[in-house]
């Protein structure tokens, strides 16, 4: 059984979680075990975070043992995407030159995730400034689509699309302006959702310093 936790979709996983049938640490390990299988091929995730989501999965089930509120993402294994800022990550945007450039706070996506209950299980690999129909940058590499080498896994979402579609996370945080989740989507044969814009915020709105006085 172990073996094939993967193959749940979100919905199975989060009831077996839910009906105790299964602990949200066997799910994401089971994920984690995954990704260490095929994402060397696949180059879907550029980060693996094993240590953090297995403390996130224990505290997951604990929540359940008290009897805490539940969010509908309850213990399920999720990735995001290297444009959106995760404390503690780099948000690359696939690109060299922000390789260092480490977000101090959660993007709103991100605590939006956390805060129904998911386990951030690793980042997922964007074309260099998550501008292009496939998803390739001199950062990470190019990701491969998983059902042919020889066919893009769309972009700008490709990775997050790959896997979820090599079962590497139940779900998988992408965005989208001008087709990049719905085209990965289509390439790796899977669904995407794409909110109404503005909708779900995506960036942190902090006010801009007023321009100084040159008198002052």
């Amino acid at each position: 059984m172990t073996q094939q936790l993967w193959r749940l979709t979100a919905l199975e996983a989060r009831t077996a979680i839910l009906n105790g049938s299964l602990s949200s640490k066997e799910v994401v390990q089971a994920a984690l075990d995954r990704i260490a299988e095929v994402n060397p091929a696949v180059n879907a995730l550029v980060e693996v975070d094993g240590e953090h989501a297995l403390a996130a999965a224990d505290r997951a089930d604990g929540a359940l043992r008290r009897g805490q509120a539940l969010g509908a993402l309850h213990g399920l294994p999720v990735a995001t995407k290297v444009n959106s800022d995760q404390a503690g990550h780099a948000t690359t945007d696939g690109v060299v030159e922000f390789r260092d450039r480490v977000a101090a706070e959660d993007s709103p996506v991100v605590a939006n995730l956390r805060k129904a209950g998911a386990v951030i299980v690793g980042r997922t690999n964007t074309p260099a400034f998550s501008h292009n129909w496939f998803t390739d940058n001199d950062l990470y590499g190019a990701t491969m689509n998983p059902w042919n080498r020889q066919l893009t896994p769309g972009g700008s979402s490709g990775g997050a699309a790959a896997a979820i579609a090599t079962g590497m996370c139940a779900l998988a945080q992408g965005n989208d302006l001008g087709g990049s989740v719905r085209f990965p989507a289509f390439a790796c044969g899977i669904v995407g959702l794409r909110p109404t814009v503005g909708r779900i915020p995506s960036h942190l709105s902090k006010p801009e310093p007023l321009p100084r006085s040159p008198l002052s």
